[in-house]
């Protein structure tokens, strides 16, 4: 199977370079790279541009902003058998095409998710890191119990690097555009469908910047509101709101 690792972007300029860095060590390299950028203002698309000569990387425009659709987009143009969906902001390992491939060589797993290690030039977010990992478990557990124990559901995020077999991810249509949060979360439950979900014993590790905006007990009380009102079944519209673009 060959991997396609699709990053959706929005005035990415201060840490793509550093993402697209480690991209390059993989070992091996994915088939692809496909950047979909949402209308930056900033250097993000020059930045990437610059990586082509040493990526297997495209830059394409989304005709309007919004993750679900760029991430949509870049699924429709990717040409591997498996998508992993990379936040501008998260380092990967260098053994994470490996890692990505035997995790779908099962048949009966549709998808999967990395342990997100949130941290900065400041600090590590242990706590919030622990809480993320563990809501990917107690999360549906509450909301979802059925299709938690029946079909292997768990709740994967953006800075987890969710990836899945293309065919799946076209066949169970894909993100919701409509959404303009937890659009992971959905996709997670149209995916449990056709097989278990996983997250890896393995890190990744995504910026902790929103965290440094809004400080640790902001951050928590947040996310954890949201992920409650969701799972009770609170529009993602009505959410977005409480979840402010950092940058």
């Amino acid at each position: 199977m060959s991997v396609s690792i699709i990053i959706p972007t929005w005035n990415e300029a201060a840490c793509l370079g550093r993402t697209l860095g480690v991209l390059q060590s993989l070992n091996p390299p994915p088939r692809e790279i496909v950047l979909v950028d949402g209308g930056s203002s900033d250097r993000t698309v020059v930045i990437a541009r610059t990586w082509s000569d040493r990526l297997p990387l495209r830059v394409i425009q989304a005709p309007a902003p919004g993750r679900s659709v760029q991430m949509n987009l870049g699924a429709k143009t990717a040409r591997g058998d498996i998508l992993c969906f990379l936040h501008a902001d998260t380092l990967v390992p260098d053994d994470f095409v490996n890692v990505v491939e035997s995790t779908l060589a099962n048949p009966g797993v549709a998808g999967g998710g990395f342990i997100s290690l949130m941290a900065g030039p400041g600090a590590t977010r242990w706590g919030i890191s622990l809480h993320n990992a563990l809501k990917t478990y107690y999360a549906p557990l509450l909301f979802r119990p059925h299709l938690f124990f029946t079909r292997g559901l768990r709740l994967l995020f953006g800075d987890q690097v969710m990836f899945c077999r293309r065919a799946d991810f076209l066949a169970c249509g894909g993100f919701d555009p409509a959404l303009p949060i937890m659009e992971e979360a959905d996709l997670c439950l149209k995916l449990c469908r056709r097989g278990h979900l996983r997250q890896l014993n393995r890190v990744v590790q995504s910026s902790d910047r929103r965290v440094a905006a809004w400080g640790a007990f902001k951050a928590n009380a947040i996310y954890l509101m949201i992920g409650l009102l969701w799972g009770v079944g609170v529009p993602a519209a009505a959410l977005k709101r409480f979840y402010e673009e950092v940058r």
